[in-house]
């Protein structure tokens, strides 16, 4: 599912993908999220509710672009950098197209859904 994505005031293009948590997360939209690092890999920010975890596809490892689920912080993560390993408290929601260098350096991201 399409959704709209703007990060620093600069639109990209991003989906969502048919997950229940993404269909749940979904529901949140819209939402806009102040970003802090973690680890030099990811930005994320905290959700205001955590998302259902049921139906959860396998653990897949994360690449920059993902956007993502960590269940037991109940945060978003938008990854920068390729992630170490596959988690199963780690549930991607879908992905954002836009270079590495923009989301290392990204303050805040609206998520709307798209029309």
């Amino acid at each position: 599912m399409a959704i709209r994505v703007t990060i620093d005031g600069r639109p990209v293009d991003a989906t969502l993908n048919d997950s229940p948590a993404a269909h749940d997360f979904a529901d949140l939209l819209p939402l806009t999220l102040d970003l802090e690092d973690f680890h030099q890999t990811e930005r994320i920010a905290y959700l205001p509710r955590r998302l259902t975890t049921s139906g959860a596809p396998d653990p897949a490892v994360p690449r920059a672009g993902d956007l993502a689920y960590y269940a037991p912080w109940g945060n978003l993560a938008l990854f920068y950098r390729d992630g170490d390993s596959a988690s199963a408290d780690l549930l991607v929601l879908g992905h954002v197209d836009v270079d590495a260098d923009r989301l290392g350096t990204a303050d805040r991201i609206t998520i709307e859904a798209a029309s």
